[in-house]
């Protein structure tokens, strides 16, 4: 077993793999910042860089995967990405789901956003042995995830899925305590990763 997982981690680090995953998470942020294009025309420009949360999560990804493969760390760009792919990958799940309870079926437009968005998710987890961000890296990132709730649940700059408008508040509600579970998330990989590096020692 513990063969099989080595075998699975030398294929997921492995530069050639990067590589692949570099051009796909660049050609789903790319899709994404077009698939919102619509919503930032009627958003305010002092919004814009809070509207469009997946592709801006799958940035910072893309944006670590390019440092892995010249041999640096962003430090705050992965717990940037960690946070807010876990968040937005699993928010987007559970919009679509709610979708299909509220309309009674979902294109296949929305089953793509499902297993896309749960992607996300998993990559980033997958990828946590890579990261080496730091306590203060982990704050700045919490700061920015749960000023972006603000700004889309206070000042109205939220995805739109016009089906589930009217649930805004227990959306909100529901969106923060993830942000909180994702944060979390980081900092306990934090601490296993420090708790190792002491036993080894």
């Amino acid at each position: 077993m513990i063969s099989l997982v080595n075998r699975i981690w030398f294929l997921l680090s492995h530069k050639s793999f990067l590589w692949i995953l570099l051009f796909v998470n660049l050609f789903g942020t790319v899709y994404g910042y077009d698939w919102y294009m619509w919503q930032l025309e009627m958003t305010e420009p002092k919004f814009w860089i809070f509207v469009p949360d997946s592709p801006t999560a799958s940035l910072f990804f893309t944006l670590a995967i390019i440092g892995w493969l010249i041999g640096r760390n962003f430090k705050l760009i992965e717990a940037l990405a960690l946070i807010t792919l876990v968040k937005y990958g699993l928010w987007a799940v559970v919009m679509n789901l709610l979708t299909m309870f509220e309309q009674g079926s979902l294109d296949p437009v929305g089953w793509m956003l499902i297993g896309s968005h749960f992607a996300m998710a998993v990559q980033a987890i997958l990828y946590i042995p890579l990261y080496r961000f730091k306590f203060k890296h982990i704050v700045i990132a919490g700061i920015w995830t749960l000023h972006n709730d603000v700004i889309d649940y206070v000042f109205g700059q939220m995805p739109i899925y016009h089906d589930l408008m009217k649930h805004m508040q227990q959306i909100g509600y529901f969106t923060f305590w993830l942000s909180i579970a994702c944060i979390a998330l980081a900092y306990a990989s934090l601490k296993r990763k420090e708790k190792r590096e002491t036993v080894s020692l």
